[in-house]
């Protein structure tokens, strides 16, 4: 039998944690911005997948969290010092798989003529939380890349993925028949 993991260590009390492979960091280094951010972002994916209904939309964002802990992996990992395992990397695939759920859900959905407002029903509401989150954890991403160089393909998948939840969003209101509220502009 597995010797159970201990949930506190006491390496962290003093403001330094571990990265994969063991480097140790400032809890402020702007690595633990971007992967707490992107842990923060999952936390309200969660969220979103206990409101919604419907196989289809549990089984993507399913997977989104499963892409979120490859991503936080990655990020977590200081590749000058540590080599990536495999399963962390984000892929043309991953992609490939955000771009062709956007043209999925977005298909069915009216075309898109004015801002729209963050609401409507609760799943909406945290599509949208989850897309501000998401875009939050795209900066500190960038942030990171001026001095930690990142992978294109995290770059492109965490931008891809914002506009999927944007789409999640419309699509809730959709299936809800809530009409869609716009900007007016003074």
């Amino acid at each position: 039998m597995k010797e159970k993991i201990k949930i506190y260590t006491g390496g962290g009390d003093h403001g330094m944690t571990s990265l994969v492979g063991g480097v140790r960091v400032s809890k402020t280094h702007p690595r633990l911005e971007a992967y707490g951010t992107i842990d923060e972002l999952n936390s309200f994916i969660g969220l979103l997948l206990v409101e919604i209904d419907g196989t289809r939309m549990a089984t993507l964002l399913q997977t989104l969290q499963q892409d979120l802990f490859t991503l936080s992996a990655y990020l977590a990992t200081d590749t000058e010092k540590t080599t990536l395992k495999p399963n962390s990397l984000i892929t043309a695939e991953h992609i490939r798989t955000l771009e062709q759920s956007i043209d999925a859900l977005d298909g069915e959905l009216p075309a898109l003529r004015e801002f729209i407002l963050p609401q409507g029903c609760r799943s909406a509401a945290l599509a949208h939380v989850s897309r501000t989150v998401c875009r939050r954890a795209e900066r500190a991403i960038y942030r990171l890349n001026e001095s930690f160089p990142v992978d294109e393909s995290v770059l492109i998948y965490i931008n891809r993925l914002s506009d999927l939840l944007f789409v999640i969003a419309r699509y809730e209101l959709f299936i809800n028949r809530i009409d869609q509220k716009t900007w007016s502009k003074v």
